[in-house]
């Protein structure tokens, strides 16, 4: 018999109040199980990608099975040391008392991901639910249906319900978990959603993560190595047809160099998926026929360098280099999220500088130059989630770097530790000794305020 939401979210809850998901030796079987569970499906999980998105099989095992293999053994690794309670400093102000930090899982989290990484934006966030000792619900993305399905099915016959699980569904399904009484919230996705989840939360003050996205600039300098600059931004890009939330959005590159990249831009896209890129079997396709249509006029917005060959049928875009791309076109003013790259230049550096300092905090940046004095500049000027120089996308796969946006990119960070954080409350515990007690902060003290201004300084 199927239960309600509302039955749901309270089985869990009861579940996590019996106190077993905290027991660190149980969150590491779970982590194991998980483990065991996605090795399993391996096959399962690369024919959904294909069916959904496209992916090629190096594509999906790298940015998808391996990227959470490589989490889940780095976390089970560390869990327990970031488990236990640490000792804090104490003031001599609170002399004989001992001060820590227990680190305590919120509670019932929910966790909506979207449809580009679908596979690892559903279960990365879970990891971390697990490791910090939450019970969990999941809610993937309706816009990869196969993917949705089997991410259940996975779930459904590796975890008790009560413990992790998932409801599928469309946006009214969302709404409705939206308004539950979880303990925290995690949500991977578009600004404008991202919205919407943060208002839901705030109303009841529950604690979110908000991994949204943004237009992700990438800035060549003129001694960038070009051929080096090429490949990494193609591949940074182009894969997933360009549906990544850190794919660079744009590029501003130095005039003396700029026909050159673009020359490198050409020649390495052949190199990666040859020369008809939409005729390939292996070349993503775009989700679905929105926001084929949406990348579509896009292409109408500017001068085609290279690329822009479609195919209505299949959903595909061919990897794709703009010129003179209107600074005020709709492709300039939202996420572009496909296989489009529009390429301006610049002069001096601070022309691109004050163009990226125009817009919204980006989720990532990209520099490629070996001038220390460029990077340092851009760094200290330019406020971003986080980002490469002279590469793209690689800070991803660092679990000791925290991921995560700023201002409109989003709230919070996630993976290694910093998933662990995201899930867990820092409770501060100070305990006190009985041996003696010190009388000035008593009201009945004569020497209490004396004591206090000599030692509250």
């Amino acid at each position: 018999m199927e239960i309600t939401i509302e039955e749901l979210v309270s089985r869990q809850k009861s579940y996590y109040d019996s106190g077993i998901t905290k027991d660190i030796r149980f969150r590491l079987d779970m982590l194991q199980k998980l483990r065991e569970a996605i090795r399993g499906a391996e096959d399962r999980i690369f024919e959904a990608l294909k069916h959904d998105l496209n992916k090629p099989k190096a594509e999906a095992y790298g940015s998808e099975i391996g990227f959470l293999l490589a989490e889940i053994t780095f976390v089970m690794k560390r869990a327990a040391a970031w488990a236990k309670p640490k000792k804090a400093k104490t003031p001599w102000l609170l002399l004989g008392s001992k001060s820590s930090i227990v680190p305590e899982p919120y509670g019932t989290a929910l966790i909506i991901s979207p449809w580009n990484y679908p596979v690892q934006l559903t279960f990365a966030p879970l990891i971390a639910a697990i490791a910090a000792g939450n019970t969990a619900v999941l809610k993937p993305s309706e816009l990869t249906p196969v993917v949705s399905s089997l991410i259940a099915d996975i779930v459904r016959n590796t975890f008790d319900p009560r413990y992790v699980a998932v409801v599928e569904g469309d946006a009214e399904v969302t709404g409705r978990l939206l308004r539950q009484p979880f303990d925290c919230m995690f949500f991977t996705g578009s600004t404008r959603v991202g919205s919407i989840v943060a208002q839901e939360a705030a109303k009841r003050l529950i604690p979110v993560t908000l991994e949204l996205g943004g237009k992700s600039p990438c800035i060549v300098h003129r001694d960038a190595d070009l051929l080096l600059a090429a490949r990494r931004i193609a591949f940074g890009k182009f894969t997933n047809a360009g549906q990544t939330c850190v794919a660079p959005d744009y590029v501003w590159v130095h005039r003396e160099v700029k026909a050159e990249l673009i020359d490198r831009l050409r020649q390495t896209v052949e190199q990666f998926y040859g020369k008809d890129p939409v005729r390939n079997v292996n070349y993503p396709k775009i989700v679905n026929e929105r926001h084929f249509q949406r990348l579509s006029r896009y292409l109408q917005q500017g001068t085609v360098a290279f690329g822009g060959e479609t195919d209505t049928l299949l959903y595909k875009i061919a990897p794709t280099v703009m010129e003179d791309v209107p600074l005020d076109a709709e492709s300039m003013q939202d996420e572009i999220f496909g296989p489009i790259l529009p390429v301006f230049e610049y002069g001096e550096l601070d022309e691109a500088i004050r163009f990226v300092l125009g817009k919204p905090k980006p989720l990532a940046l990209y520099l490629f130059t070996g001038e220390e004095a460029v990077q340092n500049n851009v760094l200290s000027r330019i406020s971003f989630g986080g980002g490469c120089i002279n590469d793209t996308l690689m800070h991803l796969s660092s679990p000791y770097l925290p991921f995560g946006g700023v201002g409109e990119s989003g709230t919070g960070s996630y993976h290694g530790e910093y998933g662990f954080r995201a899930f867990s409350h820092y409770k501060s515990v100070l305990k006190q000794t009985t041996a003696f007690d010190l009388p000035f902060r008593y009201p009945s003290s004569k020497t209490g305020y004396r004591m206090m201004r000599k030692w509250m300084k």
